[in-house]
């Protein structure tokens, strides 16, 4: 009988009592202990099973239950390992800090006391061996009181649990950069940072009473030296060759559940698929999208991360039109030479040039060469990002305009070319100001546009600025389906009072210079021209199908 699919399942007690399918993680265990560092952040993009990890990790330390937690390990290989003495030895503090939220900095103390009120319930056993000052002192957090010392919470429970259990503590933080991405996107993150900054530093460095910390989190916050206090820290990212194998699934891993649920068969799609990270030195699948496609054994996008979007949306903001031809070129297949320097500094000093290694942590990139030190080219790593990248990139910028992508996509088949010019009349009213109507590009419009037509890809493939005839055409869509309509613009700025005759112009380029010989070498019978110019937000365009 084949045992259950883990979708979802990131607390690994549960999977191990309920027999669900696991692919054996426990070496990390063993490297972790064997690590001589006293604090280790991993930085790994979502869904690569960070959280999982740190459950198995809570679960092998905890001092509570340690009898009962041993069985959890049969069969795995840290059970043989000699470190497997340190079993059931230390209290442990787990907490994630993805659960606290909030778009003031108001709201998210409210969610930081929640949040730390909960992480008390479990250890609300240990009132009766504190003294009275203590005893109040943990009551005020574990009752959700304004006046609680909570940037103080965990080096204070920390404490506590040594006193009790006369063994020194270990903290794990899982996704400890949530909710500095949220204050960013909400505009408070300088008071977030203060907290968070205070928090870390007094468990993780300050605190005597600590046998070892570990973070996960999707990127190395900089900024506001959230770290700047830790020079006890150890930082992995997805380019560090130690710890390569232990987030993700490697091939060999791959190859067992494709095995175990007879698709070993299909290794070669899922392969172009799913692989194409590189962590380390290692090749490495989204677990995932591995286990989706394992339950519904169909190759689709499974993988959508939004952790990143905020800072890539803000990043593409203040970005120009080399980034975007250098963006349209990744979806098209190719590399980018980037420089990355594994830090995001996400406060005041984002930057654009961070917009690649964001991207690369983020998962939509991954590195295909190194070059020299800190220099790599990087790729859209297969088919699943490349099959919703375009759709996200247009989610990210054209925040809200699915709808619009939906209508293109009818009107563009049912060649209905005044309710065409009407989107994408909506489209640069709602975001023009996104790309600054100033003359921070040649032609705003093309950029803007294309942006938006990037989300047809499942029915048109957009050209943007590419050869044909006898010079470059503005905008090509070539129809997926060679019995539809394909659709060349030629846009242009309004130069003159008399717009009409601008986009009669622009049509009769189109004309001129044959940009329909790309979609005729095609094999594209029917081809529709239309010469757009823009005043301001306002559109005028002239049409021909032939």
């Amino acid at each position: 009988m084949l045992k259950k699919i883990p979708i979802g399942i990131d607390d690994f007690k549960k999977l191990r009592t309920n027999d669900y399918f696991y692919i054996d993680k426990t070496k990390f265990i063993e490297e972790i202990l064997n690590d001589g560092a006293e604090v280790k952040l991993f930085t790994r993009p979502r869904r690569f099973g960070k959280t999982l990890n740190m459950s198995m990790i809570k679960y092998f330390f905890d001092i509570r239950e340690s009898d009962e937690n041993r069985k959890l390990f049969d069969n795995l290989y840290i059970k043989n390992s000699s470190v497997f003495s340190e079993q059931g030895k230390y209290p442990v503090i787990f907490i994630s800090m993805k659960e606290i939220k909030g778009t003031t900095w108001e709201e998210m103390q409210k969610s930081i006391r929640r949040t730390f009120s909960n992480l008390y319930e479990e250890y609300k056993y240990l009132r009766e061996s504190l003294d009275e000052r203590n005893k109040r002192k943990f009551e005020k957090i574990w009752f959700d009181e304004i006046d609680g010392s909570y940037d103080d919470a965990l080096n204070f429970l920390s404490k506590i649990l040594e006193e009790y259990y006369k063994e020194k503590v270990v903290v794990l933080i899982d996704e400890y950069d949530a909710p500095l991405t949220m204050a960013y996107e909400y505009n408070f993150y300088d008071r977030a940072s203060v907290f968070f900054k205070e928090i870390y530093g007094s468990v993780l460095k300050t605190n005597l009473s600590l046998k070892m910390g570990v973070l996960t989190g999707a990127i190395r916050v900089a900024q506001a030296g959230i770290f700047s206090d830790l020079n006890n820290l150890k930082i992995n990212t997805i380019l560090s060759e130690t710890y390569d194998e232990c987030f993700g699934l490697t091939e060999k891993e791959v190859e067992k559940v494709l095995k175990e649920f007879d698709l070993d068969y299909k290794m070669d799609e899922v392969k172009s698929w799913y692989d194409g990270y590189k962590f380390g030195n290692v090749e490495i699948y989204n677990p995932w999208s591995i286990l989706n496609y394992t339950d519904e054994k169909k190759l689709k996008a499974y993988w959508i991360n939004t952790s990143g979007n905020v800072l890539i949306k803000d990043l593409l903001v203040r970005s120009d039109k080399t980034t975007f031809d250098n963006l349209e070129k990744l979806l098209n297949g190719e590399e980018k030479m980037v420089f990355i320097n594994e830090s995001i500094a996400i406060g005041h000093t984002l930057s654009p040039n961070n917009l690649w290694e964001l991207m690369l942590f983020s998962g939509y990139l991954t590195i295909k060469e190194k070059i020299s030190e800190n220099t790599y080219l990087v790729k859209i790593p297969n088919k699943e990002i490349q099959s919703f990248f375009k759709i996200l990139f247009v989610d990210i910028i054209f925040n809200g305009v699915n709808n619009s992508i939906t209508s293109m996509k009818e009107a563009l088949h049912s060649k209905n070319i005044p309710y065409i010019m009407t989107i994408l009349e909506n489209v640069v009213i709602n975001a023009m100001s996104f790309y600054d109507v100033s003359k921070k590009y040649e032609n705003p419009y093309q950029t803007l546009l294309a942006g938006f037509l990037y989300g047809l890809d499942d029915f048109y493939e957009m050209k943007s600025n590419v050869e044909t005839g006898y010079g470059r055409a503005d905008i090509i869509l070539k129809p997926r389906n060679k019995n539809w309509a394909g659709y060349i613009f030629e846009l242009k700025r309004s130069r003159t009072t008399d717009i009409k005759k601008e986009a009669e112009k622009a049509l009769n380029q189109i004309e001129n210079k044959k940009y329909d010989t790309l979609l005729k070498t095609e094999g594209i019978k029917e081809i529709i021209k239309i010469g757009l110019v823009f005043d301001g937000k306002k559109v005028e365009f002239k049409y021909y199908k032939n």
